[in-house]
């Protein structure tokens, strides 16, 4: 009987360093999980338009129901309550591209439907949108900064400056938490692209090398990081790159066009396409901070996940087809579930 009850003690003890060494990014699977979602998206009242897949005709629910099962260990369950009641009186604030706002719903849909009757309100100023649940005095705010450096409007048009943070720094620093992200609108050319001219140091031009252009603007990043934050009142986190899904041979089917009727995850450990190469370059130049900063490393877990996407129900099928951001509830509450595990779970 000693035997049995070593051995009973020596298996959870080994499991419990598995949890607390257990990389939550790099290895693991997706698997069903019939007691997802976290909640009920047609309650939430947070959830933009374009992103409410439900609300918007999406007839299968099996992609609400699967969650990431990292190898080694399991990830504790998103707990609202717990959250609120830990964080009380502070603010988290996720600043990034619409990526983030993917992000940002997703936690509010999660605190919102973890109490009854919960109160909150909502503020909008300038570019940031803050929700504020009354009963715990914690603000989730959300700044639409896809960037992180300034974006000035000139009168010879707008500029994106590469080595400067300044507008929105005094800002950033007010927080408890700060989730930032930046990546898809770097690429954007033409139309799209929201700068006539970009300046670093005293040169002024009207294009760079976009790898170059995201690696300096990082590093603009980092130094403030350095400079301004202080780990002992703010804790940083950094998103790197959310995978999108175009192109089917990217998960060995060649024939699929996009996400269009994708309906479950790419099934094992291994993604056929590989990971993309702005992850890595991200990374290099994180890695010189010298401040805590951690890696939300949510692109190989989420690349399994072409069933995750609004595709044509972004808005009643108005929006094309987008593969690019995800349905909310969707794949952004695990990337929430990750960081409430990070934030409270030791």
């Amino acid at each position: 009987m000693l035997l049995i009850y070593f051995l009973l003690f020596l298996a959870f003890h080994v499991l419990e360093a598995h949890a607390a060494t257990c990389n939550f990014f790099s290895d693991g699977c997706w698997v069903f999980d019939s007691s997802y979602p976290l909640y009920d998206s047609s309650a939430c009242p947070f959830i933009q338009r374009e992103f409410d897949c439900q609300r918007n005709g999406r007839p299968d629910q099996k992609y609400l129901s699967y969650r990431w099962q990292p190898q080694g260990c399991r990830l504790a369950r998103f707990d609202g309550g717990d959250f609120l009641q830990k964080f009380g009186g502070k603010s988290i604030m996720i600043v990034g591209d619409s990526l983030s706002r993917d992000l940002y719903q997703s936690i509010l849909c999660l605190l919102h439907s973890s109490v009854p009757g919960i109160k909150y309100n909502r503020t909008r100023v300038g570019s940031i949108s803050t929700v504020t649940f009354l009963d715990f005095g914690v603000k989730v705010k959300y700044d639409l900064n896809p960037f992180l450096v300034d974006l000035i409007a000139t009168e010879n048009g707008t500029l994106l400056i590469l080595d400067s943070v300044a507008e929105k720094a005094n800002l950033w620093r007010q927080n408890d938490v700060l989730i930032f992200n930046t990546y898809q609108w770097w690429y954007y050319r033409g139309a799209k692209q929201p700068w006539q001219f970009v300046k670093v140091g005293d040169k002024i031009s009207k294009d760079i090398d976009r790898n170059i252009a995201l690696k300096r603007a990082l590093g603009t990043w980092g130094q403030w990081v350095d400079s301004d934050m202080d780990p002992a009142k703010t804790r940083v986190f950094f998103q790197l790159v959310s995978p999108s899904h175009y192109d089917g041979r990217d998960w060995n089917q060649p024939e699929a066009r996009n996400c269009a009727d994708q309906t479950e995850p790419v099934l094992g450990s291994v993604y056929p396409g590989g990971l993309p190469p702005a992850r890595g370059l991200q990374k290099e130049a994180l890695s010189l901070i010298k401040k805590p900063v951690t890696l939300l490393d949510i692109t190989h877990l989420s690349q399994f996940r072409k069933d995750g996407h609004p595709s044509i129900y972004g808005q009643d099928g108005r929006s094309g087809m987008d593969c690019l951001h995800w349905c909310v509830g969707g794949v952004p509450d695990i990337w929430n579930e990750i960081l409430y595990n990070l934030l409270f779970i030791p």
